[in-house]
């Protein structure tokens, strides 16, 4: 598959690259790029050279989440198609989720929904002390549906529930604190904070790394891919209401939607 949204990369170690190759987009997912990611991980994860995967991203973003033209195509889709959309993005972060690889989040700006959502699936995430965070969703009437397992299950309920539903920005102290990410470092630093990590895995083998990982995410409870179902009618039901509409109506009118207060 020819990839343009995204790049992939491998040094002579077995330590793999994915960048978010959209900066001019804020790296935000679309259909391709959702495609393009879900393909990477399993070619990845069935790669036996590869030690450990890096996912990174071009331009001062992240990820801002999804892209204002997916949005608005979803906007336009019945129930059936929405769904559709919904169960590619939440098979992609599953797929991410289960890569039988040590997977790190070189996070050099902001993360916003989805952003959080990739965030999430990501074992060890590294971020610049600058960087911002933001579950939106809900400004727009729509809610952090398909991320929301992996989401939920990385910061646990209580951390989740400060964030999940209220669309306010959080700093790296809090997603630190939560959870959402393991280091916070200068952004001169970040490369060498990044490498740390991944270089750390050389020294280990690899079949037990596999192992210890997928230990590790069936001790901590059902698969978030489980629920893939689940949140894709949650979404879709969300999108159906008069709020949802006059959210996303007001959001690509460039209107303050009816529940705001200024």
């Amino acid at each position: 598959m020819t990839l343009e949204t995204i790049r992939v990369e491998e040094d002579s170690r077995g330590i793999a690259t994915v960048t978010l190759a959209r900066p001019e987009k804020h790296n935000a997912m679309n259909a391709q790029m959702i495609a393009e990611l879900n393909g990477a991980a399993h070619v990845l994860g069935s790669d036996d050279s590869v030690r450990a995967v890096i996912m990174a991203a071009d331009g001062p973003t992240f990820c801002a989440g999804g892209d204002l033209g997916w949005m608005r195509e979803q906007a336009e889709k019945d129930r059936a198609g929405k769904m559709t959309e919904a169960r590619a993005l939440a098979g992609m972060l599953g797929a991410w989720n289960a890569l039988p690889k040590p997977l790190i989040a070189k996070v050099q700006g902001a993360a916003y929904g989805g952003g959080i959502g990739l965030i999430s699936v990501c074992d060890i995430a590294v971020a610049a002390r600058e960087a911002k965070f933001g579950l939106t969703e809900v400004g727009l009437g729509l809610i952090p549906a398909t991320i929301g397992p992996y989401v939920v299950r990385k910061l646990g309920e209580a951390f989740a529930r400060q964030v999940f539903f209220n669309a306010k920005p959080f700093g790296t102290d809090f997603a630190l604190r939560s959870g959402l990410i393991a280091h916070i470092s200068t952004h001169d630093g970040l490369d060498e904070a990044v490498e740390a990590e991944a270089a750390a895995f050389l020294q280990c083998a690899p079949g037990a790394v596999a192992d210890g990982k997928a230990l590790a995410r069936a001790l901590g409870g059902p698969d978030p891919a489980e629920m893939a179902e689940m949140t894709a009618n949650a979404l879709a039901d969300r999108w159906e209401t008069e709020e949802a509409q006059a959210g996303i109506a007001a959001f690509f009118a460039k209107e303050t939607p009816p529940w705001r207060s200024e």
